[in-house]
C-alpha cells in the first residue's frame, strides 16, 4: 500500500535525506552535463547543508515536505519553499527505481500541490533536466505548463533545464 505523509519525526526526516541523496546520485547518472550540474551547483558540502536544514527550509508556514511510503518503506520524497511571496517552488521530487511506475510520483506531488494550495500560495514553480522526461509528462499531465526561466541560470546548467508553472486556484474558487 503506498501512503504519503508529513515528516513529523527525526526518522522520516533521515528517510527523506537519504531519498534526497539518492536522488542526487540518480541525477550523477543521468549524462555528463547532468554530472557537471550536480557537482558545481550541489557540491557534496553544499548539499549536505542543506540537508541539515531541511526540516527548517521545508517547513510550514513557508514550505512543506512530503514522503512516500511503500508498504511502510520509504520509497520517494518532495519538497516545496517559498520564492517569493505567493509563489511555491517544488524541489527534489524523487522516487526510488524500485517505486517508479507505483504512483508515487503523481501521489507526492498532488499532495504538494494540495499543500501549496492549502497554504495560500498563487502559484508553483518548478523545474528539471531535460534527461527527466518521465518527470516532464508527469507534471504536464498534471496542469504545469512550460514557463520561461523564473530565475538566474547559471552557466553551467543554461539550456539544460525545463521550468514550469501551476497556478493555482483555491477550494473556494472551485465550487
Amino acid at each position: 500500500m503506498l501512503k504519503v505523509i508529513e515528516p513529523k519525526t527525526p526518522e522520516h526526516f533521515d528517510a527523506v535525506r537519504r531519498l534526497c541523496w539518492d536522488y542526487r546520485d540518480f541525477l550523477l547518472t543521468l549524462d555528463e552535463r547532468s554530472r557537471c550540474i550536480v557537482h558545481t551547483l550541489y557540491s557534496q558540502e553544499k548539499y549536505a547543508r542543506v540537508m541539515e536544514d531541511i526540516e527548517v527550509i521545508h517547513c510550514h508556514p513557508n514550505g512543506a515536505t512530503r514522503l512516500a511510503l511503500k508498504d511502510g518503506k520509504p520509497v520517494g520524497c518532495g519538497m516545496f519553499h517559498t520564492i517569493e511571496p505567493g509563489v511555491a517552488e517544488i524541489k527534489r521530487v524523487f522516487v526510488t527505481e524500485d517505486a517508479r511506475g507505483t504512483g508515487a510520483g503523481f501521489a507526492i506531488m498532488q499532495s504538494l500541490i494540495d499543500a501549496c494550495r492549502a497554504q495560500g500560495y498563487d502559484y508553483i514553480r518548478m523545474d528539471t533536466g531535460k534527461p527527466l522526461e518521465a518527470a516532464r509528462r508527469l507534471y504536464l499531465s498534471m496542469g504545469f505548463q512550460l514557463r520561461d526561466s523564473y530565475s538566474e541560470v547559471p552557466e553551467v546548467a543554461d539550456g539544460h533545464l525545463l521550468f514550469f508553472e501551476m497556478k493555482l486556484t483555491s477550494k473556494k474558487a472551485e465550487k
